[in-house]
């Protein structure tokens, strides 16, 4: 029986059902979700997923991340609410594309996860899943596996096994639409051109978890818990004198209240140069360099590969902004004379992260 999978937390618990309740099949995963947005949380449940499948000793195929053609799919349907036509479009493409990889491999049944997700409709699934899997000559198995106390037992599955749990459904809409409603940035669609590993990113968690991997594999024991911190994000910034724009190279935690403000440096005291709004202080690079132990050549060398975020709390920190200084702080490779403009669109924020204790 091929089985499409969403996620581990929905699949880790319904695979053990189907084996107790189908011990004759062989049972084949089946990774097509070209809904989740973006790649990084795609490969992120992906790593999951084939965690908890090897655990299980379930063989795992991966589909295609056929992501453009998802969104061609569901045009028009990008500002429909949750359990609307968005996702009937989305549950369809996936149990298409999931019933001709049945029919490749030569399985003569399919299921999905989808099914054991308290989320969502077993009707709405069962008539898709029927309905398609019988264009490619499958049968659709409908199972429900929530009744009787199955979703706490799910939960429990999922916390005991240490699972990813992702806190959306996964498409880009309903990501977006999800902050919104919780009044928060859409940080998961952050991609600094920096490249660096931003703290609560995807990326982070999907470091975190691949360091799981290998502390599993050692045999270590350890434990996943989870942490409240002030986050943060630049959006945007420069630095502008006389209409030109200055190489610049903003630090975490540079928030503005207007965005946009023009003065003057009034004054330098212990390497900081001091702007007359908005609390800003500028160093050169040279200083940076001595305080950070780097040797960049320019400015635009430090904003294409900067140190660590953590670094740089570190550089705030030295020359006397603390941990809650929001005042920005801006490197230049000399500091001008005359008037200024300067703009900067950060955002602090509450957010929570995983952290991993090795025991």
């Amino acid at each position: 029986m091929l089985v499409h999978i969403c996620c581990s937390v929905d699949s880790h618990y319904f695979l053990q059902r189907l084996r107790e309740d189908f011990p004759d099949e062989k049972l084949v995963g089946f990774f097509y979700d070209p809904n989740i947005h973006p790649y990084s949380e795609y490969r992120l449940r992906l790593l999951d997923v084939q965690r908890s499948c090897d655990m299980l000793g379930v063989e795992l195929i991966e589909g295609p991340y056929d992501i453009d053609a998802w969104m061609e799919a569901v045009r028009g349907h990008e500002h429909v609410p949750e359990k609307g036509s968005r996702c009937s479009i989305c549950f369809d493409r996936r149990f298409a594309v999931s019933a001709k990889k049945a029919r490749e491999i030569g399985e003569e049944r399919m299921t999905s996860t989808l099914l054991t997700s308290p989320k969502k409709s077993i009707d709405q699934l069962r008539e898709a899943g029927e309905r398609i899997a019988a264009a490619e000559g499958v049968s659709f198995v409908t199972v429900d596996y929530r009744v009787g106390g199955g979703t706490q037992r799910q939960q429990e599955e999922a916390k005991r096994a240490k699972l990813y749990r992702q806190d959306y459904c996964g498409c880009l809409y309903g990501l977006t639409m999800q902050r919104q409603q919780q009044n928060m940035p859409v940080d998961e669609l952050f991609s600094p051109i920096d490249g660096r590993t931003l703290p609560g990113s995807i990326e982070e968690r999907i470091e975190m978890y691949e360091k799981r991997l290998k502390i599993e594999a050692r045999g270590e024991a350890y434990r996943i818990v989870r942490q409240k911190f002030l986050n943060y994000r630049l959006k945007l910034g420069w630095v502008r004198r006389k209409k030109e724009t200055l190489v610049s190279h903003i630090l975490p935690f540079s928030v503005m209240k207007r965005r946009y403000t023009n003065g003057k440096i009034e004054f330098e005291h212990e390497g900081l140069w001091y702007f007359n709004r908005e609390e800003i202080r500028f160093m050169t690079l040279e200083r940076y360099n001595r305080l950070a132990g780097s040797d960049y050549e320019d400015v635009a060398a430090l904003v294409f590969d900067p140190p660590p975020f953590k670094k740089e709390l570190e550089i705030r920190e030295r020359v006397g902004l603390g941990l809650w200084d929001l005042s920005p702080l801006i490197v230049l490779e000399e500091i001008p004379e005359g008037k200024l403009e300067i703009f900067i669109e950060g955002e602090q924020y509450r957010d929570v992260r995983e952290i991993l204790v090795c025991l």
